[in-house]
């Protein structure tokens, strides 16, 4: 990528992880471009829709969850760090209003720049639950995209309800119970 591509790139970036912190992945990507002093033009030849600008601004934070998740597996507590790993990710979503939702449908359309996001997230989260299975903590039958779809429902719920900070630890806790072999 020349120069000032780069550094168009960054800029939609930082814009776009701004806008998307304060209005949510809904904002206008037509101001995301005015801020980063590029055309809507430039935006669209570095990510062609919505999902791939949001696929890339999420892209560290990703990368941290997945560490995590590694980190994670050398916890002494196998469920404990499934759970731990969880609330993460549900801190992460709830970061970003909307954030959620597309993760939700991004789950069912492997086409989805999102996919790039979830894909590696599902298989960090399978080796969390395979790990807290095989210590005879969580059920065999739990399946981990169903874990994650009620991880992203969570979110969602805690998104709806910015006044109640316990809701996550909450409904957590009601899924941990609900997991538990």
């Amino acid at each position: 990528m020349r120069a000032d591509a780069r550094r168009n790139y960054e800029r939609l970036l930082s814009e776009a992880r701004t806008a998307f912190t304060a209005h949510g992945t809904d904002a206008s990507l037509e101001d995301i471009a005015r801020r980063a002093e590029v055309g809507i033009g430039t935006l669209y030849r570095h990510f062609p829709n919505r999902t791939a600008l949001m696929s890339a601004v999420f892209q560290d934070e990703v990368d941290k969850l997945l560490a995590r998740s590694r980190e994670l597996l050398a916890a002494p507590e196998p469920c404990r760090a499934l759970v731990d790993w969880l609330r993460a990710i549900v801190t992460h979503a709830s970061t970003y209003r909307g954030l959620s939702r597309a993760l939700m449908a991004a789950q069912s359309d492997e086409a989805s720049a999102l996919s790039r996001c979830s894909t590696p997230m599902r298989a960090a989260g399978s080796t969390l639950l395979a790990r807290a299975q095989q210590a005879g903590v969580v059920r065999p039958d739990v399946d981990i995209a169903d874990l994650m779809q009620l991880t992203n429902a969570i979110s969602l719920a805690v998104e709806q309800s910015p006044e109640d900070p316990e809701l996550a630890d909450r409904l957590l806790k009601l899924t941990l119970r609900g997991i538990q072999g």
